[in-house]
């Protein structure tokens, strides 16, 4: 791996080219600012944090003050940008519309970034995966749906992974009959008391999941049955606990994250809903209006309704024609996987990393963001700001600050080192989330606010 290539001579001239105007994908524009070095801003929604509007509703458990990259406030506060109560907690609509938007319209942004560009395929200019001779010297090729190709100096995927979720089936394939059933079930974070209400009002939900998307939904629903009649909550995880899913409560550093689990085993206890463990998903079966779930061994559920919060994994199908050495377990880079396998660490934070961990076979290409976590279920807002002031840094040439890596991220107050337990402590993470553990293994996995 070329982790020392900075974007100098021919290709300097070239813009460094940013997929995803999402909250990293911004922080990485603004870092790249800072550096000198010219970017482009590639979304493919029509509004910049395009899936961050898709849990709107949604409040997040980091206030203001973590949610908010350090390059990108500097140049918010340079424009006179009122900003919010750092204390505060938004929603990801707030987030969106008082962070995001604000950002995208500054002059430093602006002209560098297009809405609707959706990329569908990156390569080297003239030169298929194949070929090795002169390929660090060739420019990417980044071709657009509409068919239009960008040459590039390099790229920094923050793509994310909110467009493919997590399918129900507990082995991590479709479960037999999902598709065929998929106008009954919902992925991750539905707005059950608003634009999705009369979907659930007077109706049986199963939950599917464990993380933190399950239980942001859990909570919605109970809401929402203390008013409407008939509503009824069915809770299935596949482990044979739900304890993961209460995380450190009390303990937790952050209050709002804490009171997730906490209002989350009230339900529980109190009985507001059901819940059902040791279930995993092999078969989906649609009964009239309603929806069947079936174990292996023939266990069922039956509802009007399912909401799959069985978490997210990446998509590196863009990327087929770049050298890519990517962990056979997480799918992210083999150097991230050491510090971020779900399976072998528990108590302790994910050791800060930048553009060495991240680093590919391919010089200058960086998936970054929750796309840099692949499967597991441990990413968080303020670690992709990291993650991209480093790669810029590096990107400019700058490689004592590249190399400077630092976080600071409160604890969860859950930590054993149990194997039952491991899931728990990745899955809560200490850090800080503005949204995200969206990631997520198919296990259950944790999810965000």
């Amino acid at each position: 791996m070329n982790s020392d290539a900075s974007t100098t001579g021919q290709d300097r001239a070239l813009p460094v080219i940013v997929i995803g105007a999402g909250p990293v994908g911004l922080a990485a524009a603004a870092h790249l600012h800072e550096q000198g070095v010219p970017f482009l801003v590639l979304e493919a929604g029509d509004q910049v944090g395009a899936s961050v509007r898709q849990w709107a509703h949604v409040g997040v458990f980091s206030p203001w003050r973590y949610d908010i990259d350090a390059a990108a406030r500097r140049l918010l506060d340079a424009a006179g940008w009122t900003a919010p109560d750092d204390a505060g907690l938004p929603t990801g609509g707030q987030i969106a519309d008082l962070y995001l938007e604000p950002l995208a319209k500054l002059p430093a942004i602006a002209p560098r970034l297009r809405l609707g560009a959706r990329v569908t395929a990156i390569s080297r200019l003239g030169a298929d995966r194949v070929r090795t001779a002169g390929r660090a010297d060739l420019p990417f090729v980044i071709r657009l749906a509409d068919g239009t190709e960008i040459t590039a100096s390099a790229i920094i995927d923050a793509s994310g992974t909110w467009r493919t979720p997590n399918p129900l089936g507990a082995d991590g394939l479709p479960a037999h009959g999902e598709p065929e059933a998929a106008d009954l079930i919902d992925h991750a974070l539905p707005d059950v008391l608003g634009a999705d209400r009369a979907a659930h009002a007077g109706k049986h939900t199963i939950v599917v999941g464990s993380g933190h998307s399950a239980a942001n939904t859990l909570l919605a629903l109970a809401r929402l049955a203390r008013t409407e009649s008939g509503t009824r909550i069915t809770w299935a995880v596949r482990g044979g606990s739900a304890q993961r899913a209460f995380g450190g409560e009390d303990a937790d550093e952050l209050p709002a994250r804490g009171a997730l689990g906490s209002g989350l085993h009230s339900l529980v206890d109190t009985g507001e809903l059901t819940l059902v463990t040791g279930f995993g998903v092999h078969t989906v079966r649609r009964d009239g209006d309603g929806i069947t779930l079936i174990t292996a061994g023939g266990r069922t559920l039956t509802g009007d309704r399912v909401v799959s919060a069985t978490g997210f994994r990446p998509d590196h199908g863009i990327a087929t024609e770049l050298r890519l050495d990517l962990d056979p377990i997480l799918g992210c880079t083999r150097a991230l996987a050491d510090l971020i396998d779900p399976n072998q660490h528990s108590c302790g934070t994910v050791r800060p990393h930048g553009h060495r961990e991240l680093a590919q076979p391919e010089p200058n290409y960086y998936a970054v963001g929750m796309k840099s976590y692949g499967r597991a279920p441990t990413f968080l807002m303020a670690t992709g700001y990291e993650q991209v002031r480093s790669i810029a840094a590096a990107l400019a040439g700058d490689f004592a600050a590249a190399d400077d890596v630092q976080l600071d991220l409160p604890e969860t107050g859950v930590c054993s080192s149990s194997n039952q337990e491991t899931a728990v402590r990745i899955a809560g993470e200490p850090g800080v989330v503005g949204l995200i553990s969206l990631t997520s293994t198919p296990s259950g996995g944790g999810c965000c606010a």
